[in-house]
């Protein structure tokens, strides 16, 4: 049976990417053909918002930290089709729900390209929640800590740092210049690869306004002194994001203030830029981290002068930021038309670590129903050693050692005796990590041989097909998978 990835003409959304990111970012609500285009500003209820999380799900956890946040950030999608992050506040946090509403509409009025948008709330009884837009390409941490296919590169690392700067000189614009906790865990990137500011960290987290989380070794010296955000502490916070980007680690500042103090500032740069970076940029970028890490308040920069700085530096600047992260501009646009499940999402990212976790938080369940087709002619001994190949695979699969995975279960899947979609749906995949996409797609296809009707075998076959450049078979494919899946949902 073959793939089924005819071809196609699939309608895609073109992203709507400015000719140079140099342009300017001004949302002004003055400018009422803009505004149109920006999503109001509501009330939810507390079931809606149930509704669109499965029951506030653990599966919808977008935030770091899962569970054990103090505030946990869910997604779902609406109705109209649209994904929302849902910020959950614990019941301490805003004990008057005037205050809370009050807050939420003043950071529910800013409307910019460059802030992950603020688009509701809900207040119930003792349940505080804030709605803004989705972004479905996770955080900047994520990209410069934990980066899987490439490391971030030099021009997009300037691009951040200036759209960051921009986000900031307009909600200072905007008189809301307070930001608290400003770290690499809240920029996000939209579907297009644009680094956004989350609107989350406009608003107290507490009622007393106390407002870092991070280790004290990143903390503002003001801060530690009164205990209070400041416009200046925002932009010392700032500073350390810079570090960040400058070194893909998260360096306390006092450390890095060594390094440049002692004019060793190249001991600051990323090793994984491999030396694909301009030293007279590096030069001015640390020179700005430093202003901005100053002891005395008054002595940093305004988010004003930042942006003037950070403007000189771009790079590359007519390239769009999903080109500079590599990723597809179908997986940016893509995600529009199609409601993908997790395993959806993760076949289209090709994002082959969540992969795994799903197939090995799933098990064998899925294997239930299907015929197992015995030899009457085995030995009780030749069966307890094909189950033990199995085993094996398994614990190898478990293990993350792909190699003998594949070699175990190369050898159950050649014994003939038994048939499992789930055993090539784990060979697929651990294939798919040894860069063998060719056959991972073989097993895929095999997979759906044995089980039609299992979305599983067709995410896997969109995978394989993405991992082979065959970008228009592969979204027929995903469509396939999740129309399947949609229809079994149903009848369920």
């Amino acid at each position: 049976m073959g793939a089924r990835c005819s071809k196609f003409s699939f309608c895609w959304f073109h992203s709507h990417l400015k000719p140079s990111v140099l342009e300017s970012s001004d949302q002004e609500n003055g400018e009422k053909g803009e505004r149109k285009l920006w999503p109001s500003f509501s009330e939810f209820s507390l079931e809606q918002l149930k509704a669109v999380t499965n029951g506030f799900s653990s599966e919808n956890i977008v935030s770091e930290h899962g569970e054990k946040a103090p505030n946990v950030v869910y997604k779902g999608k609406l109705d109209n089709g649209q994904w929302i992050a849902i910020k959950r506040f614990n019941k301490f946090a805003w004990p008057d729900s005037r205050q809370f509403l009050e807050e939420a509409r003043q950071v529910g009025s800013l409307r910019s390209e460059r802030l992950a948008n603020l688009i509701g709330y809900c207040y119930e009884g003792e349940e505080r929640l804030l709605v803004a837009e989705f972004m479905p390409h996770e955080t900047l941490a994520k990209h410069l800590f934990h980066w899987e296919a490439q490391p971030m590169k030099w021009a997009m690392r300037l691009r951040v740092a200036f759209y960051l700067a921009q986000a900031l000189e307009y909600c200072t614009s905007k008189g809301r210049g307070l930001y608290h906790d400003l770290n690499a865990y809240r920029i996000l990137f939209d579907q297009d690869a644009n680094p956004r500011l989350s609107c989350f960290g406009l608003m107290k987290n507490s009622r007393d306004g106390k407002s870092y989380s991070t280790n004290l070794a990143f903390t503002p010296p003001e801060y530690l002194r009164t205990g209070r955000v400041t416009p200046e502490s925002v932009v010392y916070s700032f500073g350390t994001l810079l570090l960040d980007l400058l070194s893909g680690k998260h360096i306390p500042p006092s450390h890095a203030l060594d390094l440049i103090r002692g004019k060793n500032f190249l001991m600051l740069m990323d090793s994984a830029l491999e030396g694909h970076f301009s030293k007279d940029d590096g030069t001015e970028l640390v020179r700005l981290a430093s202003r901005c890490l100053q002891y005395e308040a008054r002595e940093r920069p305004n988010a004003k002068s930042l942006v003037a700085s950070l403007m000189s530096l771009q790079k590359e600047t007519e390239v769009p930021s999903y080109v500079l992260m590599g990723l597809r501009q179908e997986t940016a646009s893509s995600t529009k038309q199609l409601s993908l499940t997790p395993f959806g999402e993760a076949c289209l990212r090709l994002d082959l670590t969540a992969i795994h976790e799903i197939l090995e938080k799933t098990g064998y369940k899925d294997d239930e129903g299907i015929a197992n087709e015995l030899s009457f002619q085995l030995w009780t001994s030749q069966m307890q050693e094909t189950l033990n190949l199995k085993k094996h695979g398994d614990t190898a699969f478990r293990a993350k050692d792909f190699v003998t995975a594949i070699d175990c279960y190369t050898q159950f899947i050649d014994g003939g005796t038994m048939v499992s979609p789930t055993v090539y749906a784990r060979r697929c995949l651990s294939y798919l990590m040894n860069d063998m996409a060719q056959e991972a797609l073989g097993d895929a296809m095999q997979a759906q041989v044995v089980s039609p009707e299992w979305p599983t075998a067709m995410y896997l076959q969109a995978a394989c097909l993405f991992s082979l450049g065959m970008e228009n078979d592969a979204q027929e494919t995903l469509k396939d998978g999740t129309n399947m899946e949609a229809r079994q949902t149903i009848k369920n």
